[in-house]
């Protein structure tokens, strides 16, 4: 099993090997990600389900690729 953080706690889940930037990073994006992606995430309806994790996958993608946590960055 692997732990979770908890929203607004300093801890971090076991990396699983990522270094300390790519955790950080990723953990920036989940800490902002909008209401309703978290909302949708606990979804019941598969398709609204995966269509945040697919949002969700692409924020994330998104940051690694650019190296920062703007989604708006190009």
């Amino acid at each position: 099993m692997i732990p979770f953080a908890v929203a607004g706690s300093k801890q971090r889940p076991h990396s699983g090997g990522m270094d300390e930037k790519t955790t950080n990073l990723i953990m920036a994006i989940l800490s902002r990600a909008p209401q309703w992606i978290r909302h949708d995430l606990l979804s019941k309806d598969a398709g609204v389900k995966q269509r945040a994790e697919e949002t969700l996958a692409a924020m994330i993608a998104n940051a690694l690729a650019t190296g920062t946590d703007d989604s708006t960055a190009s």
